[in-house]
C-alpha cells in the first residue's frame, strides 16, 4: 500500500512539473513524448489533486484556464483510470446524454455556418438562427454542474478543478454571446468581413464548446464519480428539476441504494441557531443580514397584526417598536386606511400576490411593494411591505463587471 501511495504521489509531483514546464512554453507534444508511460497511468484523481496544489501553491486559477485546453490534450491518457459506468437516470447519464446532443447541436451548426460562409445565405441562416437558439440550453448545463455538482467535489476536497471550469464557462457564454451579435448582424456583413467574423468569433466558439464536453466525458465525470457520494448525488437528483428543462430528458428513474447512517445524538444548535430549509442563522446573523438590506421590511401577521420591522440606519418611513402586535389599520393615517385594508385583503383572499406603489419625495423615489406571504400548501400566513429608494438604481446605465474604486477619503488635517 505505501509503494502506490509514494507511486501516486510521484505522479502527482511530476504531473505539477509538467504542467508548470507548459504554462512556461514546452511543447505539448514533446511533453507527450517524453512522459507518455507516466502519464498513461495517471487516475483523475491524481489530476484533480494536482490542480489543487498547484492553486495552493500560488499559480492563478486564470493561468491554469488559460492552458486548460493543452493540458486537457497532454493529460488525455487519463481518461480511462476512474469509475464511468452508472445506470440510466444517474445525473452522470443525462449529462452525457447531454454532451451527445451539444454534439449534435455543434454539428448541425457548423454546417450552418459553413454554407453562410460559402455563400448559401438563405437557408443556412435559418439553420444558423436555429442552431444557435438550440446551443443557448447548454446554459442550463453548465448551472447544474455549477450548483449541483461542484458543491459536492469541494465537500470532498477537489476545489481548484471546478473553479477553472467555472472559469472557461463564463468564457464560453461571453464566446456564445458573441457568435448571436454576429448572428443578428450577418446582413450587414459582405462575404470577406463574414467570412473573417466566423473564422475569428463564431469557429472558436464551437471549438470551446466541443471541448468542455470533452473534458466532462473524460474527466469531471469519472472524478464526479470517485469522490461523490450515493446520498449526494441523491442530493443533486432531488434538485435537477429546478433548474428548468435540459438538452434531454432523463433516460430512466434512478433509485440509489443508500447506506444507512449511524444514529447521532442530537446536537443542541448553538448561538441560538435557526435552522431553515436553505441553511442556518444565528439570531445575531439574522438580525444584522435583516438590518443590513437596502430596504425596509414589514411584516403584518394573519390577524393583520404588525409582527415584525427591520431597522435599519436610513429607514424611509418611522417605525418605532410600540407598533408590535398593533392592528395595521390603526398605524395608518384615517385617510390611506382604506388603501391599507383593501391591499391587505386583496393578499388575504388571492386576488393579488403583489401590490406597488412609488412616489417621489424630495430627491427620494420610493418603491413601495407589498406581497402576500404563504406556505407551501398556499396559507396566507400575512403581508409583506418592502419600501425601497429606488433613485439611484434608475440612474444605473450600461455595465459595472468590475468591483469600483472606493472614493478617496477627505483629509480632515
Amino acid at each position: 500500500m505505501s509503494e502506490l501511495i509514494d507511486n501516486s504521489r510521484h505522479r502527482i509531483e511530476t504531473l505539477k512539473e509538467i504542467i508548470r514546464s507548459l504554462h512556461k512554453g514546452a511543447d505539448p507534444e514533446s511533453v507527450t513524448q517524453e512522459f507518455g508511460e507516466l502519464l498513461a497511468e495517471v487516475g483523475v484523481s491524481e489530476i484533480a489533486a494536482m490542480e489543487n496544489a498547484l492553486m495552493s501553491e500560488g499559480m492563478p486559477q486564470e493561468e491554469i484556464q488559460r492552458m486548460c485546453d493543452v493540458h486537457a490534450a497532454v493529460l488525455g491518457g487519463a481518461a480511462p483510470h476512474g469509475p464511468t459506468e452508472v445506470p440510466a437516470g444517474h445525473p452522470v447519464h443525462t449529462f452525457r446524454l447531454e454532451n451527445e446532443k451539444i454534439s449534435e447541436i455543434l454539428g448541425q451548426y457548423g454546417r450552418a455556418v459553413e454554407g453562410v460562409a460559402s455563400g448559401d445565405s438563405a437557408s443556412a441562416v435559418e439553420d444558423w438562427r436555429t442552431a444557435h437558439r438550440e446551443l443557448s440550453g447548454v446554459e442550463v448545463h453548465y448551472l447544474r454542474k455549477e450548483y449541483l455538482v461542484f458543491p459536492y467535489l469541494e465537500k470532498a476536497g477537489i476545489a481548484g478543478p471546478p473553479k477553472v471550469m467555472w472559469g472557461v464557462h463564463d468564457e464560453i457564454r461571453e464566446k456564445i454571446a458573441a457568435a448571436g451579435e454576429v448572428l443578428d448582424n450577418v446582413d450587414d456583413l459582405d462575404g470577406d468581413a463574414l467570412r473573417l467574423t466566423i473564422e475569428t468569433v463564431v469557429n472558436p466558439m464551437l471549438e470551446q464548446v466541443s471541448g468542455m464536453t470533452d473534458k466532462e466525458d473524460r474527466i469531471l465525470w469519472p472524478m464526479t464519480l470517485e469522490h461523490v457520494s450515493a446520498r449526494d448525488w441523491e442530493a443533486v437528483r432531488s434538485q435537477w428539476d429546478e433548474f428548468g428543462k435540459g438538452l434531454v430528458e432523463s433516460a430512466g428513474v434512478w433509485l440509489p441504494v443508500l447506506p444507512e447512517l449511524p444514529e447521532k445524538p442530537v446536537e443542541v444548535p448553538k448561538d441560538d441557531a435557526i435552522t431553515l430549509p436553505s441553511g442556518h442563522l444565528s439570531l445575531r446573523q439574522l438580525t444584522a443580514l435583516l438590518n443590513t438590506l437596502p430596504m425596509d421590511l414589514t411584516f403584518v401577521d394573519a390577524d393583520d397584526r404588525v409582527g415584525f420591522f427591520s431597522e435599519g440606519e436610513d429607514r424611509i418611513f418611522a417605525r418605532n417598536r410600540a407598533i408590535i402586535g398593533r392592528r395595521v389599520e390603526d398605524c395608518h393615517p384615517p385617510k390611506s386606511v382604506h388603501i391599507v385594508d383593501q391591499v391587505v385583503e386583496d393578499l388575504k383572499s388571492g386576488r393579488r400576490d403583489v401590490a406597488e406603489f412609488w412616489i417621489q419625495m424630495e430627491d427620494r423615489f420610493v418603491h413601495i411593494r407589498y406581497f402576500g406571504v404563504r406556505d407551501p400548501e398556499g396559507s396566507y400566513l400575512g403581508t409583506l411591505e418592502v419600501t425601497q429608494d429606488i433613485a439611484p438604481l434608475r440612474k444605473l446605465e450600461g455595465e459595472r463587471r468590475l468591483l469600483a474604486e472606493l472614493p478617496e477619503t477627505e483629509s480632515t488635517v
